[in-house]
């Protein structure tokens, strides 16, 4: 890939997720991630443990017709990605940070759409967490 490509998708995947049927959805539960995020003195010199949900869009008819990760989109992939990214973010707002990870999500792996949401343990005295849940597409891309 050049250094000047902006999008490294893998198009069978892209197009298994451009196809997906409506119920079918490839999901990562509490992926944990340590980052700087708050706008509070402290929290902008400590990183504080995230958790973040993801649902994208799959076809697993043909992933499950051909038995090969080509045919699906990569989790891994997708998870080193948003590590990566969210662990060398500092953002102020953990709204900000959703919208910015969704966007990225759906500009480097080429999906019509992405459900993230990121939650904050502790944020708040007395609640387990707070947090932001985001849907994004494709539109929201070529807007930005």
């Amino acid at each position: 890939m050049s250094s000047t490509t902006s999008k490294p998708t893998a198009p069978t995947a892209a197009a298994a997720a451009n196809n997906a049927s409506i119920g079918d959805r490839v999901f990562l539960r509490g992926l944990e991630i340590e980052c700087i995020i708050g706008f509070i003195d402290w929290e902008r010199r400590i990183k504080q443990k995230v958790l973040i949900d993801l649902e994208l869009p799959v076809d697993c008819r043909r992933a499950a017709a051909s038995d090969a990760v080509e045919d699906t989109v990569d989790y891994k992939r997708v998870s080193k990605r948003l590590i990566a990214f969210v662990a060398g973010s500092e953002f102020k707002l953990v709204e900000t940070l959703a919208h910015r990870a969704a966007l990225l999500i759906l500009q480097e792996f080429g999906l019509p759409w992405v459900r993230l949401s990121i939650n904050k343990p502790g944020a708040i005295r007395g609640s387990r967490d707070v947090g932001v849940a985001v849907e994004r597409t494709k539109a929201d891309l070529d807007a930005a």
